[in-house]
């Protein structure tokens, strides 16, 4: 009681109406069985849609479990209950992997990274495509007349005279041999300009070269090899001099580091090993390597990185002036992107990575894009590769490795091919494992890893069908796992399990296979539909029912109610049914509570059958049974504010009031039957309750409901009358 010590005015709120029912939903299934990829642990997950099924659990086509490719029932049905009006769907993914084999696809470098598939399962066996965000082209080509002290440049010098030769060489170039024609690269020292390390070409006039060959200003002392001159000795009738600086200039993403990767792409095949001091490359037009700080020199991988080249190069890039025609760009490749292709490198993109840094303790490293365990629960479901990095590598080794894992193919399209260059990592190993039986349907709990089978169902509250169509494709354990489904609706006491019948059993086999269970929570679907096959492999293909027929129930749910049988309703996307069922066949089916699939001409594809699998008359009725659980789990879930109040007159009219409100309304609506005074009562009173149940704090309520049957034989009584009766 609320306390009034001072004097004032007090407001309390009070309630004087009872509290209301709401109706719980029906319509939300569960599918457990194998499926390509997905969690086999924890929550299941509810998906809304079927693109949503194959982002979480896989693609569409076929399983291949104990080597042996087989229909993938589970995203097959997922698909037909989306398509039947089905609006959410469960998802328990289960597996037969034995112990060493966990089933993961994988591809690594030993000590530095390894890719892993999140989950297992063949199609794992992803294709990794890295797209270098670096697109920006580095190369510079600059003409300068005065370069700087120590910087390399290219020389194209023609029409020198004998005013540069010297003085110890008139030998071997005598007056005759002018002019000289010179293309070197050279390096600025002092006043005058030395020949790297002889690369140079010379031209005489009579076409001898002699390389290396010391040059200096006429009327200069000797010195070291090298081309001797400055601008002033050069300047005369018939001779040109130009010099040309290339370069790379740092990226908008950051400057150039020693060691940078980066991609030298040209047009055709270019031979500057003159330049170079090195053997020429082949015909490679795309040469990858690495980058100094300076952006100066780019030093061709011999590691395996380009065809033919087995020691590295080191190519100045003022080089490149020797060639101008050819040279495209210079690219880094430091950050990039990665796009996981499913079924091959041409395969759909399932997912992708965005801005990934080559740098091991950068923000968004490979590890820190694709971790093992991701922070968010949806990452945690749609992100399909993780990548770890081994300690104390740099970026230097990341890249390394990545080229290491590209598909020669990829990288090396080879010049008729339209394509560029792709880089390439293939992960295998993905496997599907062997066929799950009844003791993988079941599960078990595991409060540390996460549970499996229908144990992680138990979970999940909103559940009120569950199937397992895959169940029907394997004759040695489908009993089993339809006696795993029986356990299970059991258990959660407000759930229904569809039973698919096998492929091609005949009418004896199916009424032998009823006579296994005697359960109303049990419903029984024959024969299988016969649909086109959504893998685009063959024409058609015959599939377990469950999933159409789970369609049929939440749509009737949505559109009708839990009381309408979900009968008489047509099988959305079937073309006809494995077997055509007449009607003298069902008249031996269906007393025996198996529910036919049936085809009317002019009125489609349709399914003929309402009954449960349960011997008590009160329960053969499927439509009956769910709308108990309904009404059940509806006061049930409503009720509980009334535990630990107190347990007197007040307590029960309030829990009749509530109950009575909650079922004229189901009256209202046309799904009890009788007048408002037939269709249902409530008690809850002294009659219901002894003294021994109240002193044991018993609340004891009594409710009646006159459930709707269907009109399952529709029978008009026709007879001739005469005119005068």
């Amino acid at each position: 009681m609320p306390e009034y010590l001072a004097p004032g005015v007090f407001v309390e709120e009070v309630s004087f109406r009872a509290k209301s029912i709401e109706g719980v939903g029906t319509s939300v299934a569960a599918v457990v069985g194998p499926t390509r990829f997905g969690p086999l642990r924890g929550n299941p997950e509810v998906v809304t849609s079927f693109g949503e099924f194959t982002r979480i659990y896989g693609d569409i086509q076929d399983l291949t479990l104990a080597g042996a490719a087989v229909l993938n029932h589970t995203a097959i049905a997922a698909k037909a209950f989306f398509d039947g009006g089905g609006k959410q769907l469960y998802v328990s993914r289960v597996g037969n992997f034995p112990q060493n084999a966990p089933g993961l696809s994988a591809r690594s470098v030993p000590n530095v990274l390894s890719f892993n598939s999140r989950f297992p399962g063949t199609m794992g066996d992803f294709t990794l495509e890295v797209l270098w965000r670096d697109s920006e082209n580095l190369l510079k080509t600059e003409a300068t007349s005065a370069p700087a002290e120590g910087e390399e440049v290219f020389l194209n010098a023609t029409g020198l005279t004998n005013a540069v030769r010297s003085a110890g060489i008139a030998a071997q170039f005598p007056d005759e041999r002018f002019p000289l024609n010179v293309r070197a690269l050279v390096r600025r020292e002092g006043d005058h300009f030395v020949i790297v390390d002889n690369r140079c070409e010379l031209d005489t006039a009579d076409d001898v070269a002699a390389g290396g060959t010391a040059l200096r200003p006429n009327g200069q002392a000797d010195g070291s090899q090298g081309v001797l001159m400055s601008a002033g000795l050069v300047n005369g009738p018939g001779v040109s001099v130009s010099y040309t600086r290339v370069f790379a200039k740092n990226p908008s993403s950051g400057s150039l580091a020693n060691g940078t990767s980066a991609v030298l792409t040209l047009s055709a095949e270019t031979n500057l090993s003159v330049y170079t001091g090195a053997a020429h490359w082949g015909t490679l037009t795309a040469l990858r390597g690495t980058l100094n700080a300076a952006g100066s020199e780019f030093v061709v991988d011999g590691g395996g990185l380009n065809v033919g080249v087995n020691a590295d190069i080191t190519l100045p890039l003022a080089a490149l002036a020797a060639a101008p025609n050819t040279v495209r760009a210079v690219v880094v490749q430091r950050n990039f992107d990665i796009s996981v292709h499913a079924g091959g490198r041409d395969g759909p993109v399932i997912y992708s990575y965005g801005d990934i840094s080559s740098a091991p303790d950068a923000k968004n490293s490979l590890s820190a894009m694709l971790p093992i365990a991701p922070d968010k629960r949806y990452d945690q479901l749609t992100s399909p590769v993780s990548c770890t990095l081994s300690a104390g590598i740099s970026g230097a080794d990341v890249v390394a490795a990545l080229y290491s894992l590209f598909e020669a193919d990829g990288l090396n399209p080879g010049p008729m091919s339209v394509q560029g260059p792709r880089y390439l990592i293939n992960l295998s190993g993905g496997s599907d494992g062997n066929v799950p039986v009844a003791l993988h349907y079941g599960g078990v709990e595991d409060e540390v890893n996460g549970s499996s089978g229908f144990v992680a169902l138990e979970n999940i509250e909103d559940v009120s069908i569950v199937m397992t169509p895959a169940a029907a494709a394997d004759a040695v354990n489908h009993q089993a796992i339809v006696a795993e489904v029986q356990k299970h609706c059991l258990k959660m006491r407000y759930r229904v399990g569809i039973v698919d019948s096998r492929d091609g059993m005949a009418l004896s086999e199916i009424r032998e296979f009823r006579s296994n269970f005697d359960d109303s929570r049990l419903a029984l679907y024959y024969p299988w539909v016969v649909i086109a096959d959504p893998r685009g492999l063959l024409s058609t293909i015959n599939v377990p029912p469950s999933g159409f027929v789970a369609g049929v129930y939440a749509n009737t749910d949505v559109q009708r109610g839990v009381h309408k049988p979900p009968a008489n309703e047509p099988v959305i996307g079937a073309l006809r049914f494995a077997q055509e069922i007449n009607r003298f066949q069902q008249e031996l089916l269906n007393p025996n509570g198996i529910n036919c699939l049936r085809s009317f001409p002019g009125r489609g594809h349709r399914v003929w059958g309402g009954r449960t699998l349960s011997s008590d008359p009160e329960w053969k009725y499927v439509n009956v049974r769910r709308y108990f659980l309904y009404l059940e789990r509806s006061i049930d879930k409503s009720t509980q504010w009334a535990v630990f109040e107190p347990n007197g007159e007040r307590l029960w009219d309030n829990i009749r009031q509530t109950v009575e409100s909650f079922l004229y309304n189901e009256w209202v609506n046309g799904r009890l039957l009788g007048s408002a005074k037939t269709a249902y009562f409530v008690r809850c009173d002294r009659s219901t309750m002894t003294q021994n149940d109240l002193d044991n704090g018993r609340l004891v309520c009594e409710i009646g409901v006159a459930a709707l049957k269907p009109a399952e034989f529709v029978i008009f009584r026709i007879g001739q009358k005469t005119a005068d009766a």
